[in-house]
């Protein structure tokens, strides 16, 4: 389908989602939440795509936060209805089952920011700027920013940057652990490239339950965690991949998965 504000590339098994609001810096209004909830939904239904890259267009921004013009107005309930559309998409992403590389070259801010830590890998330009300034404008983060930045940096780190509302380098970012591999920015491209390329080779079923297993145990206790994963271990030798990669490895040949 075409989209107002998303352009949407396949090259192989990776297909690309770029937010192309630059006049804005990619801010995410509710058309624009729609949209990629649409997009995202559609690459999980494709078995053709094993990978997803999520970017913005131009160098300035990511995604430099959610739209204030179109928010500034909002009664509660119309603000209440715009987090959980946001909170709606993030989950998607997250949940995919599908691994989904943040490719991060400038601003990602509040909105922006929430998006990239929903995804599962985010690789990011040294010149990126990172932070939640939501407090700045009254507001506190509604895309789950205070829930995500949690379980990724800590108590600590996400009470700081809430409640400062501080924009961050990318070096700071990479050091609390939000950012997954920091590059130099004529690097970003190869190496966002070279990652997508990994992930869509990779077997399929057993990404999924990877993503799946990590996602779950980081909302259980321990035991709870081991269990799934013990389940989802046994499930996939019912696979064709898993005995497809083993016979590879005795072989000492590549693998060649099909998802099934």
């Amino acid at each position: 389908m075409a989209y107002r504000n998303l352009e949407i590339a396949d090259r192989g098994a990776v297909r690309t989602i770029t937010v192309a609001r630059p006049d804005k810096l990619n801010a995410l209004n509710r058309d624009t939440l729609v949209e990629l909830t649409l997009a995202f939904t559609q690459a999980a239904q494709e078995e053709s795509v094993r990978a997803i890259v999520l970017t913005g267009s131009g160098d300035k921004a990511f995604v430099a936060g959610a739209d204030i013009a179109e928010m500034s107005d909002y009664t509660p309930i119309q603000a209440q209805s715009f987090s959980r559309t946001g909170q709606k998409l993030m989950s998607l992403i997250e949940r995919l089952g599908k691994p989904v590389v943040a490719r991060i070259q400038g601003f990602a801010l509040g909105g922006g920011m929430e998006l990239a830590m929903a995804c599962h890998l985010r690789v990011a330009s040294e010149k990126a700027r990172f932070g939640q300034p939501e407090i700045n404008l009254g507001l506190i983060p509604g895309f789950g920013g205070t829930q995500r930045l949690l379980r990724l940096a800590g108590r600590g780190a996400a009470l700081e940057l809430c409640l400062t509302g501080a924009t961050i380098p990318a070096q700071r970012a990479y050091d609390l652990g939000i950012v997954t591999r920091l590059v130099a920015p004529e690097a970003l491209d190869e190496a966002v490239t070279a990652l997508a390329d990994q992930l869509a080779a990779a077997a399929p079923l057993a990404a999924a339950g990877i993503l799946d297993a990590v996602l779950q145990g980081g909302e259980s206790s321990l035991d709870q965690g081991l269990e799934f994963e013990t389940q989802g271990f046994a499930l996939i030798f019912s696979s064709e991949d898993m005995r497809e990669g083993t016979r590879a490895f005795l072989d000492k040949r590549k693998p060649t998965f099909t998802g099934r």
